[in-house]
């Protein structure tokens, strides 16, 4: 299966980060994107509980509207939706090869398989029908940035630009080195490396706040928080 090599890095100051990638020449390539995902799992959690990920995403191109409030801005979903199956091995079953050096495991490595659904709501009923449930559903507005030309050892990499209901991350995706010089570029540390996923980072934000965790959502669906 194509491994996914990635980390996080969480945004403290996000008008000032994107000054920086404009600095270093990033360029959006994809719209930014309003992205819904629901994981499914057994009643047990028993992918959970080995590591694993199955995912339906409903990706749409999302649009910023007119200034609503104070300081408030809608976000119209617009164009067509792309919809996602996603399959993520537990990061632990990896074998880390010989070749790499021991500071690169501070990476998120894992088998990941992806593929584009006609008509997400029937493998729905399938995955239901299995005695699979959609239990935990999380939203965010992604755009996706590359590095210019320049950066030769960029060339494999993708900076992911996530806005969430619990604060703003980007994922570097791409080469062990390039994500390290990426993060070196962009002003960050090895120290800084964050491999939790968002249901983690979730669950960690509610056990700061002392709130039951339900759902990682925007205070309302589909708006920007």
């Amino acid at each position: 299966m194509p491994t996914e090599i990635e980390i996080k890095l969480r945004i403290q100051n996000p008008k000032s980060f994107l000054r920086m990638l404009a600095k270093v020449g990033a360029k959006p390539v994809s719209p930014r994107t309003h992205e819904r995902n629901l994981l499914f799992d057994t009643p047990e959690g028993g992918l959970a509980k080995h590591g694993q990920l199955l995912r339906i995403r409903t990706a749409t191109p999302a649009k910023d509207g007119k200034a609503k409030g104070k300081g408030k801005k809608t976000t119209e979903r617009v164009g067509v939706s792309q919809y996602l199956l996603t399959f993520k091995s537990p990061p632990e079953q990896m074998a880390i090869g010989p070749g790499v050096a021991l500071a690169e495991r501070r990476h998120k490595v894992r088998e990941e398989l992806e593929t584009v659904l006609p008509d997400p709501s029937t493998l729905q009923k399938i995955f239901e029908g299995l005695g699979l449930r959609g239990w935990f559903r999380y939203e965010k507005f992604r755009t996706a940035y590359k590095l210019p030309a320049r950066y030769k050892w960029a060339k494999e990499l993708v900076i992911d630009y996530d806005e969430t209901p619990i604060g703003t991350f980007i994922e570097l995706e791409g080469p062990h080195a390039a994500i390290d010089q990426a993060a070196a570029l962009l002003g960050f540390h090895a120290r800084e490396f964050i491999t939790k996923n968002y249901l983690v980072l979730y669950l960690d934000d509610c056990k700061r706040q002392n709130v039951q965790p339900t759902h990682m959502l925007f205070p309302e669906s589909g708006k920007e928080k």
